[in-house]
């Protein structure tokens, strides 16, 4: 469309640029906060957690650009392809097995102990 305004009009112009630019983050996975979500997956889902590096911004992102508190992680229910769009959904389940996880997390992180 901006290019047939340009040929069609001749005093007209435009750029695109980036506005808000927010580079891919990953904690390490030596890192308090991940292992100890690490064991709340294990516990609750019996299984190893899948690490990934989430397509769009969330706060984690901001969390570690301007707070500079880089041991955080974005974790929670719902399907990651489907977040924030119109569509998106969570089930009930998935918000309450998301809870335990995140409920052994913090317990870990309290107490100090993975084990």
């Amino acid at each position: 469309i901006l290019e047939r305004l340009k040929r069609e009009r001749k005093k007209f112009d435009y750029e695109i640029r980036d506005l808000m630019e927010v580079l891919p983050l990953m904690t390490e996975r030596d890192a308090p906060v991940v292992k100890a979500v690490a064991k709340g997956i294990m516990e609750v889902f019996d299984r190893e957690p899948d690490y990934v590096i989430s397509p769009g911004t969330y706060d984690q992102k901001h969390v570690a650009r301007l707070g500079h508190l880089y041991d955080c992680i974005a974790y929670g229910p719902g399907i990651l392809d489907l977040a924030h769009r119109s569509d998106e959904w969570v089930g009930i389940a998935d918000m309450v097995e998301s809870a335990k996880v995140m409920a052994i997390g913090l317990n870990v992180l309290l107490r100090g102990t993975t084990g």
